[in-house]
């Protein structure tokens, strides 16, 4: 039973690194990634889809990224859906090639994205430390209602405080290695 309450624990605690690192794919660093416009959606004949859906995305060089829609009446939707999202891109169209061109970030910018970075590995640490909250709440439960020895939920405690520690690690590796991407020039 307090097997199962520590391997929940380090699964929910690996998804949240995994969300994090997921997240952190978003932030736009100097070089262009087709991950930077995977959340667009585009209306596509009355409802939303993902860009990724509705037109082929590639790298064409380090500062800019080609968006080639699969149908030739979708370019001005995907043109539109680019303008309105908060990327702050400008897309060029050449008949039914848009280009992104991905401006050097400033050092402010890159400062402000750094902020940002730290926010979001704040906010994974946070929940890393709600979930050890939940465990170790499930673990007195046990306790309490005397399915375990006080020396085994205190073991399981120390257990779960050391999966703790390993995530929040995990977590600060993340947000380190993002931020020497981001103030690489």
């Amino acid at each position: 039973m307090l097997n199962e309450i520590k391997k929940d624990a380090q699964t929910r605690m690996a998804k949240s690194v995994e969300a994090l690192r997921h997240d952190l794919v978003k932030v736009r660093t100097g070089r262009a990634s087709t991950a930077l416009v995977d959340s667009i959606k585009v209306n596509y004949y009355g409802s939303d889809m993902p860009l990724g859906q509705v037109a082929s995305v590639a790298v064409s060089d380090a500062r800019s990224l080609t968006i080639t829609p699969w149908e030739k009446q979708m370019v001005a939707a995907v043109e539109k859906a680019i303008l309105a999202s908060d990327l702050g891109l400008t897309p060029n169209t050449a008949g039914t090639v848009i280009r992104l061109n991905l401006p050097a970030l400033t050092e402010e910018r890159r400062k402000e994205l750094s902020k940002h970075v730290h926010g979001e590995g704040e906010d994974a640490k946070v929940a890393i430390r709600n979930i050890r909250r939940d465990a170790n709440h499930q673990v007195k439960e046990l306790l309490k209602e005397k399915k375990v020895t006080e020396d085994e939920a205190t073991r399981a405690e120390a257990e779960i405080q050391k999966i703790t520690d390993s995530a929040i690690k995990d977590v600060d590796e993340v947000v380190k290695a993002k931020e020497q991407e981001l103030m690489a020039v």
